[in-house]
């Protein structure tokens, strides 16, 4: 990476050590897009004699264990789907006989009981052996006289039977090929600012701690930004206050499973803060923990109080960090318990002091993160800050184009970006790319062209056709919906498509314009018969003005995000006699008062380290708001949590520092008032579940577990 592991000063032991007699632990991230032609490079380097992906074993879960057994016992596929749509999340979790009465079934009934009881029974069996999703093998003798390689569904892959437990066994070298978006999203748009500003960037020259960056991640404005863009390190974002390159090594590690379970976030943000005195009981602990205030944060420092503390040799510490490693599989960590609590108190230390120590290493079991892994992360942070701070249309433009990755939505994407001040222009027949591109000719600012990547329901290869001849003969633009078929001949499915995206806008065609004449139009007409006049044409039709809230429901349906309208602004006037206020209005309320807001669910969550607490993130037109669901609240309000598009919550404010969040009391699923929105015909009783069904077409909402 571009971090100087020098400078950090990093653990070598971490990666590799004369002890540890094993092959290297290495992991590679690529970017997403670019990581097959990484894979097939390694085949045709080594040969596929020589390398292969791993496996992987597959395990039933809740939701594929009933889905399978439903199928096996005879029931139809409505009953399964409704059945499997029980098991909120992808975890292993209890079938509820409660949910499935829930959903209209009767638990005790003959058939569904005994499908429900082999469901529990088979819950953790193996289901199947998969393709790993980056684990490659590569040895120095030929591979296929050890194990049978096979081919992969995939094309061009080939697979051997063992997983990554049998490698370890064996000491055969295993490399992990990953992708990660961000690095894909990092390249574009180093790519456009060379385009755009002539700036040659990599990711090792953007200038580094710019005071504007750390302002901007300080005001937890980082939606887009790697790694700090969920709400819990939003969240964190004001309360660390990220000053230094370092202070984003720190935030990238302090959101995570193990530090949280280690109760290691408060005492670390008491001690940067002042609010603690930070006391280190020896010199050599010290040495160890005081770049992060006398509080184990990495799988390094856990490595390292172990040796200078406890008296544990370098194997023996890395065989402590495998027992982290593996906890959550093996839960071999418990054995080195004795020897490094012993060891401390033989040096000296309290015994609840050794005990604190071991009850932090013993957290990062559940995902502790190594200090280098932090590091390269941070860059990537601090890389990603800097663009949406300095260039915020070229990091959206790269965004969009690099979907899907990240946690927020096309929606929000261009909506953080439009309130960074950013010109956003429409998806167009006559300017529009298949990726999203900056427009100049916009003041002194650059704009950004959606790209036809953005309808649904499009192919490249159909929208090649309208580029091309859109740049033939001089660039000539099409100058009606006639013209554009004649020249590119695409379909009419790809015609109407367009359409529905209203992209004919510079053609002086509404959207309803559009499709009327859509419909009108024979591709087999002959040219010839054109030119002379021997064809039919119809008489213009007056069509009527489609209402602002079609106009929006058809963008989230086509398009999935709306510059027209957020479709909370077209119900502010019926939810402010509801008493529902605007997201924006949180900032001026005082910690626990009573509050009402509604918005559109973008993101769920449930972290394994919240103990079942559910956070939801609601937007509407003014902003963002972060919804606290307690498992009780949750129990109640089950399927409003879980299934709402449009949410009502009342509840009370809660409120630290600028980190503002709602701890819900009472949901209300209005989703159908967006259905309404679509068709102003429809009553606004209609049926809840029909509401939900159409609706979850087009507002979707993204599920982190």
């Amino acid at each position: 990476t571009a971090v100087d592991p020098a400078r950090i000063n990093l653990l070598f032991e971490r990666f590799i050590s004369v002890e540890r007699g094993e092959p290297p632990d290495i992991d590679v991230d690529f970017e997403h897009e670019r990581r097959e032609e990484v894979i097939q490079y390694i085949y045709n380097k080594y040969g596929r004699e020589r390398a292969g992906l791993s496996a992987t074993v597959v395990h039933y879960r809740s939701r594929s264990a009933i889905r399978e057994v439903a199928k096996a016992m005879g029931l139809t596929r409505d009953v399964e789907d409704a059945l499997a749509n029980t098991i909120s999340g992808r975890r292993s979790g209890a079938i509820d006989d409660a949910h499935i009465r829930e959903a209209g079934f009767d638990p005790n009934e003959n058939r569904l009981g005994q499908t429900l009881r082999l469901a529990r029974e088979i819950i953790g069996f193996p289901r199947h052996l998969s393709q790993h999703v980056g684990g490659f093998v590569i040895t120095r003798g030929r591979l296929d006289t050890l194990v049978p390689i096979t081919n992969a569904s995939m094309e061009k892959r080939t697979t051997i039977e063992w997983d990554k437990d049998d490698l370890d066994a064996l000491g055969i070298l295993k490399v992990d090929v990953l992708g990660l978006g961000m690095l894909t999203c990092i390249h574009k748009s180093f790519d456009l600012l060379s385009q755009h500003h002539g700036q040659k960037l990599n990711l090792s020259n953007v200038p580094a701690e710019d005071s504007a960056v750390y302002d901007m991640l300080c005001k937890a404005d980082s939606i887009g930004v790697f790694q700090v863009e969920s709400r819990a390190q939003m969240s964190m974002l004001p309360r660390l206050k990220p000053r230094e390159f370092y202070d984003l090594v720190i935030e990238v590690a302090l959101v995570r499973p193990g530090p949280i379970q280690g109760d290691m976030v408060h005492p670390y943000l008491r001690r940067r803060s002042g609010e603690e005195v930070v006391d280190y009981p020896s010199k050599a602990l010290r040495n160890v923990l005081s770049k992060t205030y006398g509080v184990p944060l990495f799988q390094e420092q856990a490595m390292k109080i172990a040796i200078v503390a406890a008296g544990f040799t370098p194997t023996e510490a890395d065989g402590l960090r495998r027992a982290m490693a593996t906890f959550r599989r093996l839960g071999t960590i418990h054995t080195y318990r004795q020897k490094m609590v012993n060891g401390m108190i033989a040096r000296g230390y309290a015994p609840e002091f050794a005990e604190r120590c071991f009850k932090q290493v013993e957290g990062f079991g559940d995902y502790g993160f190594p200090e280098s892994h932090a590091a390269s992360f941070a860059l990537l942070v601090y890389i990603s800050s800097w663009l949406k701070c300095h260039y915020p249309e070229t990091f959206a433009c790269a965004l969009l184009n690099s979907q899907p990755m990240g946690f927020y939505a096309a929606a929000q994407i261009v909506g953080d970006a439009r309130k960074h001040g950013v010109i956003v222009l429409p998806v167009d027949v006559n300017h529009s790319n298949w990726d999203c591109t900056l427009e100049p000719g916009h003041g002194d600012r650059l704009a950004l062209r959606l790209g036809f990547r953005q309808v649904k329901g499009i192919k490249q290869t159909n929208i090649q056709k309208v580029i091309t001849s859109r740049e033939e003969g001089n660039s000539r633009p099409f100058s009606s919906l006639e013209d554009l078929c004649q020249r590119s001949k695409l379909l009419p499915t790809t015609l109407k498509n367009l359409a529905k995206a209203d992209a004919y806008g510079s053609i002086g065609l509404s959207r309803r314009q559009a499709l009327w004449q859509v419909r009108r139009i024979n591709p087999k007409k002959l040219p010839l018969f054109i030119e002379t006049g021997e064809n039919i044409t119809e008489p213009n039709v007056k069509l009527p003005t489609m209402t602002p809230g079609e106009e929006v429901s058809h963008d989230y349906s086509s398009i999935r995000l709306s510059l027209k309208h957020h479709p909370l602004e077209l119900l502010r006037t019926s939810l402010k006699n509801e008493g529902v206020i605007p997201m924006v209005q949180l900032n001026h309320i005082k910690n626990g008062k009573r509050v009402i807001v509604a918005g559109l669910v973008i993101t769920r969550q449930r972290p394994s380290t919240a103990s079942g607490i559910i956070f939801a993130t609601l937007e509407d037109e003014t902003g963002i708001a972060n919804v606290i669901i307690w498992p009780k609240l949750f129990n109640r309000y089950r399927r409003e949590t879980l299934a709402s598009r449009l949410l009502f919550v009342e509840g009370v404010l809660q409120r630290e520092g600028i980190v503002i969040h709602i701890i819900a009391k009472r949901l209300l699923d209005i989703t159908n008032r967006l259905m309404a929105l679509a068709d102003p015909t429809t009553e606004i009783k209609k049926s809840e579940d029909t509401a939900a069904k159409i609706s979850e077409k087009i507002y979707l909402s993204r599920n982190f577990h």
